[in-house]
């Protein structure tokens, strides 16, 4: 004989199982549905907009960072492509970077790095201008990134840590600028 217990215990998994099923039906349709699976750093984007953010040709740079930005948004645009032969909007790139050293820290007695700074802070901000091709003004925004890192006792270490904050900054710095420029063509 079932006791009551079992009974309340079989529905309960029957509920939950019916739920995830209907949960798993429904489909949302959002901007950007995530990473397309053949290339794990392009995003998956609805076609009109795609179209759109393929013609869209950015400004040569003028430092190190804004080259970092520019070569990742190219990426992210194009898929992959490059720059588009015969571009429809203009993108004008203004980045801006530097390094924040933490205040100082006690670190503790038993270490002769007490008073020592040990992380530091990559700010990134980019100022962007996109015109379509006859100069008309479509969007000015700026977006800003932090990007922390660890800095060890060894310099050689602690300027590469520099550099992979710098670069992960830059990338995604350009991933934010993506994302807007999406966003305000899916407004339109």
């Amino acid at each position: 004989m079932l006791s009551f217990n079992r009974i309340v215990k079989g529905m309960a998994y029957s509920v939950i199982a019916g739920f995830l099923a209907v949960l798993t039906a429904c489909t949302v349709q959002p901007l950007y549905s995530g990473r397309t699976a053949g290339n794990s750093l392009s995003y998956n984007v609805m076609p009109d907009i795609h179209s759109k953010l393929s013609s869209i040709a950015i400004d040569s740079p003028a430092d190190h960072m804004t080259q970092m930005v520019r070569n990742r948004l190219i990426y992210l645009l194009s898929g992959g492509a490059g720059q588009p032969a015969s571009p429809a909007y203009q993108l004008t790139l203004n980045v801006n970077s530097y390094v924040r050293r933490a205040v100082r820290v006690n670190i503790g007695n038993d270490t002769d790095r007490e008073g020592r700074a040990s992380a530091g802070t990559v700010i990134a901000t980019s100022n962007y201008v996109l015109k379509d091709i006859q100069g008309k003004l479509l969007l000015k925004r700026n977006r800003s990134i932090t990007s922390s890192f660890d800095r060890p006792r060894q310099e050689y270490a602690n300027l590469q840590a520099e550099q992979d904050a710098k670069k992960r900054a830059a990338e995604e710095l350009a991933e934010r600028i993506f994302l807007s420029l999406a966003q305000n063509f899916a407004r339109q």
